[in-house]
């Protein structure tokens, strides 16, 4: 249920703010640890002073694509919101949760992402790929990787669990990270536990190449990554 989702108890990710250089990020982050960075953007406006979906946004009329742990599936994006946008339930598999997050149509959401300000860092070499998302409390994200990126909260809490490439963790691919939460995490020694965090609004997670990484979001959440490519 809303508010029920628990944050952790310590935050283990490293936490910088805006005086971070990108000679520093470089060095220190880019290729080697997660950091949650802090100061660096103000997306105020696309937040739209706190309403759940950000200004300068119209729900598209045409189908959205939604994500969920076998293929895809294209729901129009005002039914999503009004009557998909639930709380998880913790007896659902993954394959049964329909939860809202890439292959967004960016003519259709062009107004969101010309109003959005992006991590000010870059890893040599890539270029950025935005995706938005929208997800109810409870939702999120199995344990998966791919290539570095940056995830930041615009409305809602997210907490984040993270692992080093060489340390994979144990999980079901159908199964919610809610259930892994509930059912996996208690039981393993504090040096098997992951790095986690809650990011808030304003806040921005940077994650390396390769490095495995689940999602819950702890209320309903509005968030935009940038998949570094």
């Amino acid at each position: 249920l809303p508010g029920t989702v628990p944050e952790e108890p310590r935050c283990t990710v490293e936490r910088a703010d805006a005086s971070l250089t990108y000679s520093l990020f470089l060095q220190r982050f880019a290729f080697s640890r997660p950091v949650i960075l802090g100061g660096g953007t103000d997306n105020s406006v696309s937040a739209g002073r706190g309403r759940r979906v950000p200004a300068g946004c119209r729900f598209p009329p045409h189908p959205s694509r939604s994500s969920r742990a076998l293929p895809a599936v294209d729901v129009p994006f005002q039914e999503y919101v009004e009557h998909l946008l639930k709380p998880q339930d913790p007896a659902r598999l993954g394959s049964d949760t329909l939860y809202f997050f890439g292959d967004n149509n960016f003519t259709e959401w062009g107004p969101l992402f010309q109003h959005y300000v992006p991590p000010p860092f870059r890893i040599p070499g890539t270029s950025p790929a935005y995706s938005f998302g929208i997800a109810g409390s409870g939702s999120g994200v199995p344990f998966h990787w791919h290539g570095p990126g940056f995830s930041e909260v615009i409305f809602g809490r997210k907490r984040w669990f993270l692992y080093p490439p060489d340390k994979t963790p144990h999980f079901h691919p159908n199964e919610t990270t809610l259930a892994w939460l509930q059912h996996t995490y208690p039981t393993l020694p504090p040096a098997q536990r992951p790095l986690e965090c809650t990011l808030r609004p304003g806040e921005v997670l940077y994650f390396p190449d390769r490095w495995w990484h689940a999602t819950l979001n702890l209320d309903t959440s509005v968030f935009i990554s940038t998949f570094l490519g």
